[in-house]
């Protein structure tokens, strides 16, 4: 089966006021029987990709999770609304049973758009929905979505890389499958072998992720920052160190949803919190690096 394509305004309306250039692109048609799982981004609606916009204004039902953001689903005032979140230490849906109504809603010949917080390939079991999927015979469609560890850094003013900081990142989740501290990871190497580490979903366990970071031999005081509801109007945005990490969260009262940077690039903090920076506030130090040098001096 090969999607077809109709123009984005024929579904949008001139009420989105897209322009030309957008209406005339050749914009995939979601079909009956078909699923497409899209990342609706970290929680930020202007996040969303066009692809997704498209998505939203054509599926028959929508099977969404906790974090997506209500505004977005509000573009879909035709379709049928299933919630399918998933949330540690509440009561949530069991995976397999949204992978089977995925396929019986398919079956049903409904045209179904699987909405899921960030990217549904990152830390999403996007793979795990698409695999049951095609196992049972029905067609999909892909649609990536902005990851929280990269948008709800840098809506917090943390850029998941830079040349003077780091050339490798590693992302990785603060819970295996049993909901434990991850136990299978070589913690020695990620420690030696990347400079800058983004953990999502990691606040439950982050005592137990900075001693063995800092058993692995990371520095206790390297900088650590805890970004949560990234990209809304309530984020929030701790910096601590990887030794007092657990104590200043438990002393803040942040609460998940949460994304964790350790690195040096949260020191960049100081000089890009272009949020603080909008709301009048002056730069706490343009040189956080201590280069001493113009940054286009590099």
């Amino acid at each position: 089966m090969v999607a077809t394509c109709l123009p984005l305004t024929a579904r949008l309306g001139h009420r989105w006021g897209m322009e030309t250039t957008l209406s005339s692109h050749p914009w995939p048609e979601l079909q009956r029987g078909w699923v497409w799982l899209c990342g609706a981004g970290p929680g930020d609606p202007g996040l969303l990709t066009l692809h997704a916009l498209n998505a939203l204004r054509q599926a028959d039902v929508i099977v969404y999770d906790a974090l997506v953001h209500g505004g977005i689903l509000d573009w879909a005032p035709q379709a049928e609304l299933i919630y399918a979140g998933k949330r540690g230490g509440k009561p949530s849906a069991k995976q397999r049973d949204i992978s089977l109504r995925l396929v019986d809603l398919a079956r049903a010949g409904k045209r179904v758009l699987r909405l899921k917080g960030g990217d549904p390939f990152v830390f999403g079991r996007g793979g795990e929905e698409a695999q049951t999927l095609v196992q049972h015979g029905i067609p999909i469609r892909i649609v990536p979505g902005i990851t929280a560890g990269i948008a709800g850094l840098a809506y917090a003013g943390i850029p998941v890389t830079h040349r003077d900081v780091n050339q490798s990142v590693t992302f990785l989740t603060g819970h295996d499958a049993s909901g434990q501290a991850p136990t299978a990871l070589d913690w020695a190497a990620i420690a030696r072998g990347s400079q800058v580490i983004v953990i999502y979903m990691g606040i439950k366990h982050i005592g137990q992720i900075a001693a063995r970071l800092i058993a692995a031999g990371r520095n206790p005081s390297e900088p650590v920052a805890v970004t949560t509801t990234a990209t809304l109007d309530d984020q929030r945005t701790l910096e601590t160190t990887l030794a007092t990490c657990a104590d200043d969260i438990a002393a803040a009262g942040l609460e998940p949803p949460a994304i964790i940077c350790v690195g040096m690039a949260v020191a960049l903090r100081q000089a890009l919190d272009w949020q603080a920076q909008a709301r009048g506030e002056a730069p706490r130090n343009t040189d956080p690096l201590d280069r001493r040098r113009a940054a286009e001096a590099g």
